[in-house]
This record gives C-alpha cells, sequence and structure tokens, in this order.
C-alpha cells in the first residue's frame, strides 16, 4: 500500500501580502495611538476588511506577539552582547534589565497586555515574556551566586517593576534622563552593595538602605 504525505498547504500570495500590510499598519499605528488603538481603523488603514485582520490575528496579543516577533533579533542580538561583554554578573543584569525596558516600551501601553501575559497561559505573549523571564533568572541567580545581587530577589518581581519602569516612561512628567534613572533606581533595589555605579548612574546609601527592608520581609 502506498502512503501519501498530507498536502502541506502553501498560504496564498494575496493572503502573505494582507498580513504583511497589518503588520506594517499595525506598526504605525500603535506607534502613534499605544496598544489600545482599534483594530477596525488598522484594518481600514490596511485596506483590508476586519474579518480578514481577524483571521491573521484572532486578538489584539495575537496581533501585538507578531509585531514584537519582528523586534526579537535585535533583542536577542543585545543579549549575545552583554554577555560577550559584561565584565561582570551584575553588570550583566543591569544592561539586560535595561535592554528589557527598552523592548517592554515599543508601543504605548504595552506594559499592560505584558503584565497581563505573565500570570495568563492562553496569551500569545506568554511564551515570550517567560522566555525572557528564563533569561533574567540566568543573569540575577548569577550575580547572587557572584555576591553582587540579593538572595531575596526574584526574576519575575523584576520582570514586573521593568515593566512598571517602562509604563513609567511614557508618562508627562518623564524626560530623556528618565529611563537611565529609573533603571538605575530598580539596580538600588536588588543590589546587595550599599553603593553601586553604572555609567553615570548611582544609587547611594540611602536609596539602598530604604528598599533593604521592605523586601527582606518577603523572603
Amino acid at each position: 500500500m502506498t502512503h501519501t504525505s498530507p498536502e502541506v498547504r502553501v498560504p496564498r500570495a494575496d493572503a502573505k501580502r494582507n498580513r504583511d500590510r497589518i503588520l506594517d499598519v499595525a506598526e504605525q499605528y500603535f506607534t502613534e495611538h499605544g496598544v489600545a488603538g482599534s483594530l477596525d481603523q488598522i484594518a481600514k488603514k490596511a485596506g483590508v476588511g476586519a474579518g480578514t485582520l481577524y483571521r491573521h490575528f484572532p486578538t489584539r496579543e495575537a496581533l501585538l506577539a507578531a509585531l514584537l516577533a519582528a523586534r526579537q533579533d535585535h533583542l536577542n542580538q543585545q543579549l549575545d552582547i552583554i554577555r560577550a561583554d559584561s565584565t561582570d554578573a551584575a553588570t550583566a543584569l543591569h544592561r539586560w534589565l535595561a535592554a528589557l525596558a527598552e523592548w517592554a516600551s515599543a508601543f504605548d501601553g504595552l506594559p499592560d497586555p505584558l503584565r497581563e501575559a505573565v500570570s495568563e497561559n492562553a496569551s500569545p505573549l506568554t511564551l515570550t515574556c517567560h522566555g525572557y523571564i528564563t533569561t533574567l533568572d540566568e543573569f540575577l541567580t548569577a550575580a547572587q551566586q557572584e555576591g553582587s545581587a540579593r538572595s531575596c530577589v526574584r526574576a519575575r518581581d523584576l520582570f514586573l517593576l521593568v515593566l512598571a519602569t517602562s509604563w513609567a516612561r511614557s508618562a508627562a512628567m518623564a524626560d530623556d534622563v528618565s529611563p537611565a534613572g529609573m533603571i538605575g533606581l530598580l539596580r538600588s533595589g536588588w543590589a546587595s552593595t550599599d553603593t553601586t555605579s553604572t555609567g553615570t548612574t548611582t544609587t547611594d546609601t540611602t536609596t539602598s538602605a530604604a528598599t533593604d527592608g521592605p523586601a527582606s520581609s518577603n523572603v
């Protein structure tokens, strides 16, 4: 008896064009209006029907996951550089947190669906978030073994704090130095030393002392 392989369905050229067009328009639309922008407006600007958009991207999270996938190569390149160039585990952790904060700031409002994806299993963004948390845990564990990060700190909590930092970057009060400043303040929470410096960002003993108390009670 001859067994034939099931026919592999190749996406039609027009379907691929529609998908690519939707992604291009969504990239621009979310950049201008944030991730809460109307999906129907994206479909209209892409020149397709709403049904076509939802066939390619059944949910807003599915569309965001596809847009973030296009940024994954850049983030992975940064990850390789951090692993190769960092002189110590604390510096590597600090740089990876900064890279994640930049990634999570791609669109206004992006931290909200990312935060929800951390505790959900059904979101298309869940695997992406958990993958980056795993990498974060790798850097954190190395810093803890080195003695430069406090043993009570968890990678999951750091990831959520990164999302909070990314959310705050879009606040009206934020300016050009706010991103580095907030990541520096975040470092004062996980660092085991009283005083740490990275570039132009310095955390003082007052900030470290203030964060040591509450965090230690959560062990």
